[in-house]
């Protein structure tokens, strides 16, 4: 089963600020988030800690 995450977890995990976060999801530099309903919006833990190991290795995601 996958876990989902909110923003302030997702800020908190990488250290980006939530309007870079959006910014970089808009333009397909960083995960994209998933909208569960109206006022509700996640990201795949899994895609989260994929785009951390690009990121260490030195790629672009």
């Amino acid at each position: 089963m996958e876990n989902f995450i909110r923003l302030k977890e997702v800020m908190k995990i990488t250290g980006i600020a939530r309007s870079t976060i959006w910014l970089w999801s808009k333009v397909g530099r960083f995960p994209k988030p998933i909208k569960i309903s109206p006022r509700v919006t996640v990201w795949k833990l899994s895609d989260i800690q994929w785009w951390q190991e690009e990121q260490a290795k030195g790629g672009a995601a």
